[in-house]
Order: C-alpha cells, then sequence, then structure tokens
C-alpha cells in the first residue's frame, strides 16, 4: 500500500478517534444500527440503494440500504437510550461527484431536551475541535431569508417562479429543462447550489437557520411572529463553499410525519421517481412517545476533506 494511502487511513482514523472522545467527554453513547431497511424516511429528492435478500423460508424480499441511520436512531430513542451518536455508512443511488459518493460515511447524533440553536451550539465545538483552524472566532448564524436578500437579491418567502427564473439568468445560473414544472422549493434550491454556496463559509463557518416550511423534511415549524413568516427549525452548515451539516429541532408529531412522507412520495410520482415504503416503525416510535430533542447528520467524509485541505471526496475515502 502507497504511503500517501497509509496516510490518509491514519487521518481518518485520528479524526475518528477524536470524534468519539468528544461525545465520550459529553455522555453521549456511541451505537450500531442496521444498514438495510424496510422502510425509509421518504424524501422527494433522495434515492436509498435497493436490494433482494433471501429470508429463509419466506423467500426473497425487498430491502434497502438506508440513506442514513435516522429511522433506526429515533427507535432507540423513543426506547429510552438518551443521547446517542454513530460513525455510520450511508447510501444514496446515482450520487456521484467531486462531493458525492453512493456509499459515504456519516456522523449523526440526537440529543433529547435540546433545540436546534443549543444543536449548532455542540455543532461548533465539535467542528472546532476536528478543524482547529476553523476555532479562531465563533461561525456566523444567517438566517435563509436575510442569505436569499444578501447574495440573489429577492425574498424566498415571497419570490414567484418567474421572479426566481429570471434571478438565476441575471447570476448566471443554468436554468434546466423542466424548470417551470418545478417547485418554488426547486427553484430555491437551484440558486443555492448554483450560486449562494460557493460563497458560503470562506472567511469562517456559517450557519444556515430558518428554512421554508415546505422544506421542513423531518424539522418542527417555528410559527409565524409578527411580520415574520413560519420556518422550519432546521440548520445546515457551510465551511468553504461545502454543506457539512443538516439538523433539526425533531418532529415528534407521527401524524403530520405521515402526511410528510406521503406528500414526499406524491412529488417523486410527479418526478417520475419510484415509490419508497414508509418506515412504519419510526412512525409507531413517534406516536408512542419520542422525547423533544434535536439531531444533526455530518457529512465525515467532507470534514476529512477539509482537514487535508482536499476537493474531491475520492481523495479522501479508503
Amino acid at each position: 500500500m502507497a504511503a500517501d494511502a497509509i496516510a490518509l487511513l491514519r487521518a481518518r482514523a485520528a479524526l475518528a478517534a477524536r470524534t468519539r472522545a468528544f461525545f465520550a467527554a459529553r455522555d453521549v453513547l456511541e451505537v450500531d444500527t442496521p444498514l438495510l431497511g424496510a422502510g425509509l424516511v421518504v424524501e422527494a429528492h433522495i434515492d436509498p440503494v435497493p436490494v433482494t435478500v433471501q429470508l429463509g423460508g419466506e423467500g426473497a424480499a425487498r430491502r434497502h440500504l438506508l440513506a442514513s441511520p435516522e429511522g433506526p436512531m429515533k427507535r432507540l430513542l423513543a426506547a429510552g437510550s438518551g443521547p446517542i451518536y454513530q460513525l455510520a455508512h450511508a447510501f444514496r443511488d446515482g450520487e456521484v461527484g467531486r462531493r458525492h459518493a453512493v456509499e459515504f460515511a456519516m456522523l449523526e447524533w440526537y440529543r433529547p431536551g435540546f433545540d436546534h440553536h443549543q444543536l449548532m451550539d455542540e455543532v461548533e465545538a465539535l467542528v472546532q475541535e476536528l478543524l482547529p483552524a476553523t476555532a479562531t472566532a465563533p461561525f456566523d448564524r444567517v438566517s435563509y431569508r436575510d442569505l436569499f436578500v444578501e447574495h440573489a437579491g429577492l425574498d424566498p418567502f415571497a419570490a414567484t417562479m418567474p421572479e426566481l427564473r429570471s434571478r438565476c439568468h441575471a447570476l448566471g445560473v443554468d436554468v434546466p429543462r423542466g424548470f417551470d414544472d418545478g417547485t418554488v422549493d426547486d427553484a430555491l434550491d437551484l440558486l443555492l447550489v448554483g450560486h449562494i454556496e460557493p460563497q458560503l463559509g470562506r472567511e469562517r463557518p456559517v450557519f444556515v437557520h430558518g428554512y421554508p416550511t415546505a422544506q421542513a423534511a423531518l424539522a418542527r415549524v417555528c410559527e409565524a411572529v409578527g411580520g415574520a413568516p413560519a420556518t422550519a427549525a432546521r440548520f445546515e452548515l457551510y465551511a468553504d463553499g461545502l454543506e457539512l451539516a443538516n439538523g433539526y429541532h425533531e418532529l415528534a408529531d407521527a401524524a403530520e410525519q405521515r402526511a410528510r412522507f406521503e406528500a414526499a412520495n406524491r412529488r417523486r410520482a410527479e418526478l417520475g421517481r419510484s415509490q419508497l415504503p414508509v418506515d412504519e416503525e419510526l412512525l409507531a416510535a413517534l406516536a408512542g412517545g419520542f422525547p423533544d430533542c434535536a439531531g444533526v447528520a455530518v457529512g465525515f467524509d467532507r470534514l476529512v476533506m477539509l482537514a487535508l485541505g482536499r476537493t474531491d471526496i475520492r481523495d479522501v475515502r479508503p
């Protein structure tokens, strides 16, 4: 094995060891959950990897390699595990590129008693521990609304599709075929990824929070106050133009979560994607008494990229 490959293995191992020490000091329990699932956390734009397994006398059955350990970890939380984390492998079909891989390493953790603002504090502490160069000043925090006003010149909570198309053209963002058949949130994401994201976190990492409610996914909704719109209790962390983390003040309403899964499947049908089986065990856990908590997923391979000064995920995967 080449010396640079051995150095990569040692660097990854060192980051993993420091991650485990960070959580051990905070009495957060490491867990190890299944990679295969019958039911899924359904999202419109994320495809898990399907597999066929033999179940003895029951014959063949369809399962999926999970896109996130979220469902199994939330079942542990509902069973009374307390704060938990894991370094897991996750799988997303068709995701290939400098920053994406079909199989990748994810660091995910959950904090009962935290909201998303408290969890941002802990994410910041972890990243500063693993990437000392980021520890020179507190991370920036900006609302999703202010981000679009500053970088795209529009209010994302009031923008129309014609306005979004016009801004994409003005800012040099390619408008794909079928743009007008998409949703406002699809168009906002196109602007975010194509124009805003590369500028984020260049001086210091930045948290973006207060997303539109249509992008809540598995997050609670913060009700409208005064003239401000309702927002999702969600955040993302960016460093050097790279998305590192996605976190929520977790939704604990089983009926609302089922409605969101069903809406995601309807959107998948509109996009010509396959319908996905809902994680009924997760919904049962939510209905049975899920703790008030916040959770976050961090791209561990991307942390390694930043730690080693690499720009391609293929350069840091063993």
